[in-house]
């Protein structure tokens, strides 16, 4: 874990653009202005209350009954000419100010909340870096396991923490510095070995506050790790859950409960075990924080307590100087205090950075590997090699051309590589070198397992383009057509689609998808496996009639699929060696 010093600019990197560069960067700026004059207003009145409360235990040990209720509830001169509010004024504005303090500060959590999800969804999606991030996850998670709780959770943990955190320090450096000129006058000096000390309690609360800060370190430093940790364990807990509920069809089938269970088991093992850690920590950093809490509430009375007893001080200088000490040493004890919700806070930085550099590494490598560019009407692979994640050749030195209009299939072995081409065509996989060319129109793929996305099943049939984008008489026709007839009343229904639709029928939506977005290129990978031979040619059959100027190019094994095309083209990879795509000499000869 980097240190305290590293979380600092690390935050600062994080929290700096909100308020420098955005586009609420005044209205923000405003803000956070007003809600710092707040917690400042409210440290001024702690202020006038040290000097209400010396008064105030004053009347009581004269007896002065004009000054009791003067200071409870109207205003009071001290004898020294000082003029002093009424409590019942002080504690009125003094509630106006704190109700309006955390108002305008959740205010400002919940704008700048916003604008850095919004920054982080738009930067993880840009240039693919989602994708590479999950072909490039290194295997300790260091910045890119379970991107959505960071985005989620982290984000809203952070801005609420740093507001809280950060407000809290400048309340109590201001504390400090209204204060230990208080303490430092009450105080008086001490003589000690025939020396003078003068303000001597200033120095006793920062020799009390320094061992306490010492201590504290000593004893809390392992929780920021710790609370690193607790948050990725319960991100892997929660996403199996939710992976699980994803997959209910797939386990029921193969009878899986008896393994999910134990996988979850474990996972859930994983949290328990570095919460009890946590909780032994902190078991120890709360014995040690309360105990220094509760010494220095009798602490300096017991320090002023001999010039009290000397008659030096009245007892409204004793509680004044009471107060003053507790003050000082407070402000001076901040990181005691703070210190698990700094342990925590460096934990949420530390994610959050480690996700934000691996964004920016991921976006900065997109132009990186096989280089993609428009050019013509022709899509055109130049010299391609694709290479797996770890650097080995999986197809070597591939050109080939694709005219429009065309049909052509691609087939291959399983794992010779056929898959990967398909990602390069869309210019997805990022591991190789070369040239794609890309030609004007639109491009529409089709993977073996279809996304279907959240909401109604008119967004899922009319995805990428928006539901109002296509008229509903489009789609439910679009849905007749491959058979899926029955669902054109439900459009607008929403429900888990995923779960509701057999892999067959996910593929049925997914040519339906094809024939409402229209594309002028079509590129197919195994788009049909979970249909029988006969609705296969069905499909694309309806495909060349509906679609008849689009380019359809299709990967596939299956020789009854193959055979619905004009033009072949195989990968061929021998063994774990490097793959070349080929074109029979016959079908060449014949275009």
């Amino acid at each position: 874990m980097r240190g305290l010093g590293a979380s600092v600019k690390d935050a600062w990197r994080l929290a700096r653009p909100y308020f420098a560069s955005s586009e609420e960067k005044w209205s923000a700026r405003a803000l956070l202005a007003i809600i710092i004059a707040l917690n400042l207003a409210l440290v001024g009145m702690d202020v006038v209350l040290n000097f209400w409360n010396g008064a105030f235990y004053n009347s009581l040990q004269h007896r002065d009954w004009h000054a009791f209720v003067q200071l409870l509830f109207f205003y009071y001169h001290t004898p020294g000419g000082m003029f002093l509010p009424g409590f019942c004024g002080v504690a009125a504005v003094y509630i106006l100010v704190a109700v309006y303090r955390t108002f305008l500060r959740q205010w400002l959590q919940i704008r700048w909340r916003r604008w850095m999800t919004r920054g982080f969804v738009d930067a993880w999606l840009a240039d693919r870096a989602y994708y590479r991030i999950s072909l490039t996850g290194d295997p300790q998670g260091v910045g890119t396991d379970n991107p959505d709780q960071r985005i989620a959770d982290d984000v809203a943990s952070f801005v609420a923490d740093t507001l809280a955190l950060g407000l809290d320090l400048l309340s109590n450096v201001v504390s400090l510095a209204s204060f230990v000129g208080i303490l430092w006058t009450l105080s008086g000096a001490i003589t000690v070995f025939g020396l003078g000390i003068p303000g001597y309690m200033v120095w006793v609360a920062l020799l009390y506050a320094g061992v306490g800060t010492w201590l504290t370190h000593l004893v809390g430093r392992p929780l920021t790790a710790l609370n690193f940790r607790q948050q990725r364990f319960e991100a892997d807990f929660r996403f199996s859950l939710a992976r699980l509920r994803e997959n209910t069809e797939g386990v029921a089938l193969y009878g899986g409960e008896a393994e999910e269970n134990a996988g979850l088991a474990t996972r859930f093992s994983a949290v328990v075990g570095n919460w009890w850690a946590i909780m032994q920590r902190t078991k120890a950093l709360n014995a040690l924080v309360s105990g220094y809490s509760q010494v220095a509430v009798v602490f300096p009375i017991i320090v002023a307590a001999p010039r009290y007893f000397a008659g030096k001080i009245a007892l409204g200088g004793l509680t004044r100087t009471a107060s003053a000490f507790g003050q000082v040493q407070g402000a001076m004890s901040w990181f005691v205090g703070a210190y698990a919700s700094l342990a925590v806070w460096r934990a949420e930085v530390e994610r959050l950075a480690a996700f934000d550099r691996a964004v920016t590494e991921a976006r900065a490598s997109a132009g990186q590997g096989v280089a993609l560019a428009a050019d013509g009407e022709r899509m055109r692979l130049e010299d391609v090699t694709l290479k797996l994640p770890d650097g080995a050749v999986l197809l070597d030195h591939a050109s080939v051309e694709f005219r429009p209009g065309q049909s052509v299939v691609i087939t291959g072995r399983s794992g010779s590589g056929k898959s990967t081409l398909f990602r390069a065509l869309a210019g997805i996989w990022p591991f190789g070198s070369g040239r794609v060319a890309l030609p004007a129109g639109r491009c529409l793929f089709l993977p073996q397992r279809p996304y279907l996305p959240q909401g109604s099943l008119r967004r899922a049939v009319t995805y990428p383009a928006a539901p109002e984008a296509i008229a509903e008489a489009v789609v439910a026709e679009a849905l007749s057509a491959v058979g899926l007839g029955a669902l054109g009343s439900r459009l607008d229904t929403v429900e888990p689609w995923a779960l509701r639709l057999s892999g067959g029928e996910q593929q049925r939506l997914a040519i339906a998808r094809a024939l409402v977005n229209r594309p002028d290129w079509l590129f197919l990978d195994e788009a049909t496996t979970s249909l029988d031979p006969e609705a296969e040619a069905e499909l694309y059959r309806l495909l060349r009639e509906r679609l008849p100027a689009t380019t359809l190019v299709s990967v596939a094994h299956r020789e009854t699929v193959a055979a619905l095309h004009e033009r072949r083209l195989r990968v061929e990879r021998p063994g774990q060696g490097a793959g070349h795509l080929v074109e029979p000499v016959a079908e060449a000869a014949a275009e």
